[in-house]
Formats: structure tokens, sequence, C-alpha cells
């Protein structure tokens, strides 16, 4: 037992070595500017379709796709990797993190095949954030409907 313990200590002594140090205050700054900066992209863009004469349904609608797309057009891209890596959750809590969620997984695993590569590993990442999502969901909809 007391060697288990030595070698879980010997563990934890190597994680706190080789792990990067963060500076929180920075880490949080760039997480606020880009999730700002990609929030009013957003919302630039609802503008703009609003000056086409949609109301603010449609317009929303077609601004979640449009995020969506550039989502998945700078993970293509490998571009949103590196946006990722600079800001953080800045770029994974907008829709364009989710985006990127999904598109990553199923371009890695691609040279498996579309069925047991693309097919199997595409929610890896996304998976558990949907399903709790829904979950959670269900809950609040209960509760809401319970006590109205």
């Amino acid at each position: 037992m007391n060697q288990i313990q030595n070698m879980k200590k010997e563990y934890s002594q190597m994680v706190t070595r080789v792990s990067p140090k963060s500076n929180l205050l920075r880490d949080c700054a760039r997480a606020f500017w880009v999730g700002g900066l990609i929030c009013t992209i957003g919302q630039l863009i609802t503008n703009i379709i609003k000056s086409f004469g949609y109301n603010q349904d449609e317009a929303s609608m077609l601004t979640t796709i449009i995020l969506v797309f550039l989502g998945i057009l700078l993970t293509g891209l490998d571009i949103y990797d590196s946006i990722g890596k600079y800001a953080g959750a800045g770029s994974i809590v907008p829709i364009t993190g989710f985006a990127n969620s999904i598109v990553s997984p199923a371009i890695e695993y691609k040279k498996e095949g579309y069925i047991f590569g693309v097919g199997a590993k595409m929610f890896t990442i996304a998976g558990p954030v949907l399903v709790y999502g829904t979950i959670a969901s269900v809950i609040v909809g209960i509760i809401h409907y319970l006590f109205k």
C-alpha cells in the first residue's frame, strides 16, 4: 500500500513539474476579448441581416448558420485551433467553438473512413455537452412546468 502512495505522490509531482504554468489574469483577459469579438461579429451579422428586412428570429437563425459555417471553415483552414490556443474558453463557448468541436475530430479521423472514423468520432468532444445539455434542459423544463 505504501508503494502505491509513493507512486501517486511521484506522479503528482511529475504532473506539477511538466504542466504549463498559466497566468490566470492574462488568460481571462484573452478569453474575454476574443469571446467578446466573436459575439460582436455575430451582432454585426445580425444587424446586417435585419437591414435587409428580416425580423429578429430570422436574422438570429441566419446568424447562427453563418457563425457555424465560419467556425467550420476556420477549423478546416487550421486557423480556429490557433485562436483556441490563444483565447481558451473565449473561443470555445460561442457557437463557433461548438462547430470546431464537431469538425476537428471529423477531420482527424477521416483517414479511418466515413463510418468508423468520421461517424464514430465526430461527437467525441461535443457528445457529452449534448447529452448533459439535453438532460439539464429537460430537468429545467420540468421544474418550470411544475412551479409555473
